[in-house]
């Protein structure tokens, strides 16, 4: 997962937004590509002067030091604010803009309507107390050093201003509130308090801040602590006796999918084409599996049910895998490996002026060892991208084992071309250098981990390891998690599905260990829809490159294809598909 793009993500259905005073947004009835750019510009600065969370995350920090508190009338502004925006969007022709306007033009469209449904139908602020949660924000302020040290605290001490407040009007709105999204966020706040509890404090002591100055800052924060921990106690005293289901439902459930994966099909449809995809990975493993078994069991009779089979085989190749103080070194070692074979195979040209830093997990990041990407944001093009890896140090042997079975030698191969080479990682600096902000900063969460998951079977049918039936069996358990995820998410949501059931699914029929499948099943109890994205956009993307073969014909290629895909940035991949197979109107493609 990326966590920076993540946190945007949730920044974005949760944001609160305003209407310019004037109410004025949008072009003079000009309907050409430099009216839409225009109109772009007035878009975003209107939209970050009343989300400055969301402006914090993407690297425009012009507003750090803003916190609105999320009472009605905010609420009655995000409305007005994407009403007025989508009658500007009316204006314009889109079939007349450049394939990049159009793209954008539907982006912000989409966006706009959701924010809609999202305030109108979803009405979370009502049922889920996580929501409200300013300790993220006030975190990446801290951490991240995009300005000076003084200059961060100092806008970081003028937004706990408005932390009292916006707590008390969080006690407000929350009404029967889900159960489990209680529970995450009493942990969530309790959890994360030290930043504004002690983490600040310590910042201060690195700074020249008079001391007169300091004491004042370090008053507010004591005051900003109380009101975060004193929401935690209300939300365990809240009497609740009837709490909301944390199950959407069918009717919220499709309409979130057509707002969030903004796929070209249903929830429904790629719920359906997961259960394809199961049985089809289950037929292919069993034939691996039954190759393996003599190299490995001899003369030991296999097992008859194909499951068990396959589950064999892969828990004797999980013993395969690093000592725990080597994980980190280890995936250093593979990103070099990884590079080569995509450029002498030719699957896409590597920027190498954009460098990987592979580093241990910050530790204000810390809490599930493993791997994420942390890539820079649309306004910090020029950043660096690092790949966090989770310390071991300290672990019990017996957990330490269980973790290194799951990212054992093949699967850590596997998790390095999703999260760096050539998934996200490469992905992103591709997206970095289409021009369009809009594309970074709604950026499409189904095409991001759609492309990695791609990026993982495409690395293997060109020969990576190809002389390793092992990693092929272990990338196929590998993605059914994609093809799981998709099944859960949708099961648990719309069709009842039982924690029993669930957890027979993950382990029986996903091979998962069983604290990673306990793991998954607080993960969809908390969210919804975002668990498709993996399959679906996996999905769209194998589907759209058949679609262009069988365009360009003899004059396919693989890298061309890669390419021209990722020269359109983190756009969904409907859009994406229009653009690549619509006829060519000249050679430009715009964007």
């Amino acid at each position: 997962m990326i966590k920076k793009l993540l946190y945007t993500a949730l920044l974005v259905t949760t944001a609160f937004i305003g209407c310019k005073k004037d109410g004025s947004v949008g072009p003079n009835g000009a309907k050409d590509d430099a009216a839409f750019t225009n109109y772009e510009n007035s878009f975003l600065d209107g939209l970050w002067k009343l989300n400055p969370d969301w402006a914090t995350s993407v690297g425009y920090h012009k507003y750090d030091s803003l916190l609105f508190v999320p009472d009605d009338k905010q609420r009655d502004k995000i409305v007005t604010y994407a009403k007025v925006q989508l009658d500007s969007l009316s204006r314009f022709d889109p079939t007349i803009l450049s394939e990049a306007n159009k793209i954008d033009y539907h982006l912000m469209q989409n966006q706009m309507e959701s924010i809609e449904w999202t305030n109108q139908s979803l009405k979370a602020y009502e049922w889920d107390p996580s929501q409200y949660n300013v300790i993220g924000t006030f975190a990446y302020i801290l951490n991240e050093h995009y300005e000076p040290l003084a200059k961060r605290l100092r806008n970081f001490y003028q937004k706990m201003a408005n932390i009292p407040a916006y707590y008390k009007e969080a006690e407000k709105q929350v009404k029967n509130p889900v159960v489990e999204l209680t529970n995450l966020a009493i942990e969530q706040h309790l959890g994360g308090v030290s930043v504004i509890e002690k983490d600040f404090a310590d910042s201060l002591k690195k700074t020249n801040i008079p001391q007169a100055e300091q004491k004042q800052m370090l008053e507010r924060a004591r005051l900003s602590a109380e009101a975060i921990k004193g929401y935690a106690e209300w939300l365990k005293a809240l009497k609740n006796d009837h709490p909301r289901s944390f199950r959407l439902g069918k009717e919220l459930y499709e309409d979130k999918f057509k707002f969030n994966i903004q796929s070209a099909q249903t929830a429904q449809q790629i719920y359906n084409a997961a259960v394809e995809r199961k049985k089809y990975v289950h037929h292919a493993m069993a034939q691996i599996s039954k190759k393996l078994w003599p190299k490995y069991f001899g003369t030991k009779p296999m097992p008859a049910d194909s499951l068990d089979l396959i589950a064999q085989v892969i828990d004797t190749l999980s013993s395969k895998h690093v000592a725990p103080d080597e994980f980190q070194s280890a995936i250093q070692n593979l990103i070099p490996k990884l590079t080569s074979f995509v450029t002498n195979k030719d699957l896409l040209t590597m920027d190498p002026t954009k460098p990987l830093v592979v580093r241990k997990e910050p530790g204000y990041m810390a809490g599930v060892a493993g791997a994420s990407m942390s890539s820079p944001g649309p306004y910090d093009k020029d950043g660096n991208s690092y790949f966090n890896v989770g310390s071991l140090a300290g672990w019990p042997a017996e957990k330490a084992e269980s973790y290194l079975r799951e990212y054992n030698q093949y699967t850590l191969q596997i998790l390095c071309i999703h999260e760096a080479i050539p998934g996200h990682y490469v992905q992103l600096i591709y997206a970095n250098k289409a021009p369009s902000l809009i594309k970074s900063i709604f950026g499409n969460g189904a095409m991001i981990e759609g492309w990695a998951v791609y990026s993982e079977e495409m690395m293997l049918d060109n020969g990576y390891d190809s002389d390793s039936p092992e990693i092929r069996l272990m990338w196929y358990k590998w993605h059914l998690r994609s093809v799981c995820n998709t099944i859960l998410d949708y099961g648990v949501h719309t069709q009842n599905m039982q924690k029993q059931d669930a957890l027979k699914l993950l382990t029986h029929e996903a091979f998962q260990q069983q604290a990673e499948a306990e793991g998954k099943w607080k993960r969809v109890s908390v969210t919804s829809v975002q668990l498709d994205s993996y399959f679906t956009g996996y999905k769209e993307i194998t589907n759209l490159r058949e679609e262009y073969k069988k365009k360009m014909g003899d004059k396919y290629k693989l890298k061309d294809f890669n390419e021209k895909f990722l020269s359109y940035g983190s756009a969904p991949v409907k859009l994406i598909k229009d653009a690549m197979l619509a006829k060519e109107k000249d050679s430009s493609t715009g964007h």
